[in-house]
């Protein structure tokens, strides 16, 4: 998403930030036009380049259902990454540098929070695009290899199991549809697009808990997951793919990362299978399929029911609703090419 940075979030106030909780006296700040629900800038210092990031509190519905419990599950989901990174030894996890005193989300104001990364040299993966088939095939095994290391970070990763992300505000959109929204210049188009699709969203909500309670009378093993791992979530480096924005880590079933790699090609999974010595539960594939597009919805409900203004950002996340809500479950777009 091509997202303009934030109106009431001043760039001193980043600089600001970065030299009292990270001590780093950065040069420039050069904007980042993308992601949704977070925003990002390049800096550096003569040693060393950082890519930083603020969440929005506002539009993470899956860490919590106010800022305050928004800012502790992000706090959790990037410890979880540094612990996989520093204790687990997992290289390809590009976690977030720590404050001074310890902490990798700083709260800036009520809406956002501050966490530094480094930056990494490589080819960032672009969303939508095919995985190479030597690249899908290593993903796999470092996904197998992130889910062997849960021990590193189950006390304090998130734990997302069989639980709908953003339910709560999809409910809440669902139950208010008789009466305009007010959030900003598209949250009237978003009500009128949930409205005509409602019983369908309804329809999915039932399947959900249906493929929840299979998948949880079959009592499979929860794993440390990141949650996305698609190709926008990725950096090709010359040692391999790395795995970025971890605010979706959390202990699930591994079908939560493996879905998306699922074309439908006979064996496409083999290379995490034989990685993990783990069988792949094609329910559990089936319910974090149908979880994806209704956690974008509830996504996108957080967004457009909340104060937004009118950028290109906002428009492309409300053709990406519309998308969502008319076919997305039946593609399958990530499986090794």
């Amino acid at each position: 998403m091509d997202t303009p940075p934030p109106l009431d979030l001043d760039e001193l106030d980043l600089a600001d930030a970065l030299a009292r909780s990270w001590d780093l006296d950065v040069g420039q700040l050069r904007y980042i036009p993308k992601g949704f629900g977070s925003y990002h800038w390049f800096t550096e210092t003569p040693a060393h380049r950082y890519f930083l990031t603020v969440d929005d509190l506002a539009t993470k519905p899956w860490l919590g259902g106010t800022p305050d419990s928004t800012f502790e599950g992000l706090q959790a989901a990037y410890d979880s990454a540094l612990a996989l990174h520093r204790q687990a030894n997992l290289t390809f996890v590009v976690a977030p540098i720590p404050q001074l005193g310890g902490g990798t989300a700083l709260r800036l104001s009520e809406r956002y929070a501050l966490t530094v990364f480094p930056f990494m040299d490589g080819e960032p993966g672009v969303w939508g695009d095919p995985i190479a088939r030597n690249d899908g095939q290593q993903l796999l095994r470092r996904l197998a290899e992130l889910h062997r290391s849960t021990p590193a970070a189950a006390s304090r990763a998130p734990r997302h199991g069989l639980v709908l992300p953003g339910r709560a505000v999809l409910e809440a959109a669902l139950d208010d549809l008789d009466r305009p929204w007010t959030g900003g210049p598209f949250s009237e188009p978003a009500r009128r697009q949930l409205a005509k699709h409602a019983a369908a969203v309804h329809e999915w909500m039932i399947a959900f808990d249906h493929l929840a309670g299979l998948v949880k009378k079959a009592g499979g093993e929860q794993v440390i997951t990141h949650g996305k791992p698609h190709p926008g979530n990725l950096i090709y480096a010359d040692d391999g793919v790395l795995l970025v924005d971890w605010d979706t880590v959390g202990l699930a079933p591994p079908e939560r990362d493996l879905w998306m790699f699922d074309d439908g090609s006979p064996n496409v999974l083999a290379p995490y299978t034989e990685a993990s010595g783990r069988m792949v539960d094609d329910t559990a594939i089936s319910l974090f399929r149908l979880a994806w597009t209704l956690s974008d919805i509830a996504a996108f409900m957080a967004l457009f029911r909340s104060d937004h203004g009118r950028h290109r950002g906002a428009e492309k996340s409300l053709r990406a609703l519309t998308d969502s809500l008319v076919g997305a479950l039946t593609t399958r777009p990530y499986g090794p090419r």
